[in-house]
């Protein structure tokens, strides 16, 4: 068996004190004294001797217990055990002065990690992107707070679960980054998907990150369609404008011409400006007249229709500017109850019901909102107008947000992709303007409009929400 330090520090003691304590114990019995002297003085000789081999082997194995269960302690993550005697200035006292120091490292290091990773926590917590880390087998192991509610359910459901079976397979494979579809859960949009990997416990774990790119895109298309809206305002109002001038002025000489007065007067100034010469649509007094009255007539309709459809086409052009120049909402406390009423009141072709809500008062442009909400108002009695279906107005409150819901009965829309686009539009006479320019105000109340058919029945639903604070 073999034997412990504490019995070699012991052994090692005894055996060089050994030759020492035989020559004592010689010299005492043959110094000639009494026997029970002699004796005595052999007992304190062997009993100082063995006394001393244990305080050695005592005073080498208690620093090294000393530190054994320090770094015990430091390995169970406790920092709150300090040695004793810990000098810079000698062997032992070093030793324990190192492991002191070690352990308040360790400690500091170990409240800067808890700190840093408290706050990664918070972070993951708060952002509103999607994290999600599986290991080796696909198997989810990490999820923050939006992935969960991406996915429709809690924390503790979704971990342990195959990517595959919460409908993330995909993301695991294929380029990244990379703009896709909507995944499981979400309500629409488009994300943005990024991929990496780390290795946790020795194993390798892949993390996917999901971004809802949606509002970003669509700003990106909003100022492309008002850059786009500007210059053709632009161009066609330069063309518009002496069409509209040049046809007035027509009508006006073949109605002088047919009261027989004279036709010389001046162009106007935008005519000349369009390149017509001053002198090209008058005649001088007594001139010939026109050939006959049924060709007086087909010029002058000729030219009510060329006017009338600048002026259409001026109005049109000037509906499409306001998505150019939306200004900025002036905050003021609404009343959502007050203002769901007013313009649900305000709809005449149809009785709209309003659902009441919670009593609930939000800081908004009412102005806005107002407009928002009649076109929302308005779409839905212009599905259900001509049949027996209604329309209904309520609103909630959740997380922190409000709800208003405008609802349907009747057909529904085939084709809601394209419904926020700008010039798209499905009904007889529609500009495409209204839900592009209530998205528009909604975003920049920070909120959102979507516009799907209702599950279960006939109709769509509208929905705008809006931040309570």
């Amino acid at each position: 068996m073999t034997p412990t330090h504490e019995q070699r520090i012991f052994r090692l003691v005894v055996v060089g004190g050994l030759p020492a304590v035989v020559a004592a114990v010689w010299l005492v019995f043959d110094s000639g004294m009494g026997a029970r002297l002699q004796w005595a003085l052999a007992v304190v000789v062997t009993g100082s001797w063995l006394g001393t081999a244990l305080a050695v082997r005592e005073r080498v194995v208690r620093p090294l217990q000393t530190l054994s269960n320090m770094v015990a302690a430091l390995r169970e993550q406790d920092y709150s055990l300090r040695a004793r005697g810990a000098r810079p200035e000698d062997a032992l006292g070093l030793a324990l002065w190192e492991v002191n120091t070690l352990s308040v490292e360790m400690h500091d290091r170990r409240l800067g990690a808890l700190e840093a990773g408290a706050l990664l926590r918070r972070v993951m917590a708060e952002i509103d992107v999607a994290v999600f880390a599986f290991d080796e087998g696909n198997a989810l192991r990490v999820v923050n707070a939006f992935g969960a509610r991406l996915l429709g359910q809690p924390e503790e459901r979704l971990l342990g679960r195959n990517a595959d079976e919460l409908g993330l397979g995909t993301c695991l494979t294929g380029s990244a980054p990379r703009i896709m579809d909507v995944p499981v859960g979400a309500s629409g949009g488009r994300w943005e998907l990024r991929r990496g990997a780390f290795r946790q416990d020795g194993r390798p774990h892949r993390f996917i990150v999901l971004a809802d790119v949606s509002r970003t895109l669509r700003e990106e298309e909003r100022l492309a369609w008002q850059r786009l809206i500007r210059v053709l305002a632009h161009e066609i109002n330069n063309s518009i404008t002496p069409i509209q001038s040049l046809a007035g002025r027509l009508q006006e000489l073949v109605r002088r011409e047919t009261r027989g007065e004279p036709l010389r007067t001046p162009m106007p100034g935008a005519v000349r400006a369009a390149g017509v010469r001053s002198d090209a649509g008058a005649m001088p007094a007594g001139g010939p007249a026109l050939a006959s009255a049924e060709l007086r007539d087909d010029l002058e309709r000729g030219l009510g229709v060329i006017t009338s459809r600048a002026e259409a086409l001026t109005r049109f052009i000037a509906t499409y500017t306001q998505l150019a120049r939306l200004p900025v909402p002036k905050k003021r406390p609404v009343r959502v109850s007050d203002w769901v009423h007013r313009v649900a009141r305000l709809e005449s072709r149809i009785r709209v019901e309003v659902v009441p809500g919670p009593d609930v008062t939000i800081d908004a442009d009412g102005d806005q909102l107002d407009q928002v909400l009649i076109n929302l108002v308005k779409n839905a009695a212009d599905a259900v107008q001509g049949g027996d279906g209604g329309v209904r107005v309520r609103w909630t409150i959740h997380d922190g947000t409000l709800a208003v819901v405008v609802e349907d009965d009747g057909p529904g829309v085939g084709d809601t992709a394209n419904l926020f686009v700008p010039f798209y539009t499905t009904k007889d006479g529609g500009t495409g303007v209204g839900l592009v320019l209530s998205r528009q105000i909604a975003e920049a109340h920070g909120g959102s409009v979507t516009l799907a058919n209702r599950m279960g029945a006939t109709g769509c639903e509208a929905r705008l929400v809006l931040p309570l604070s």
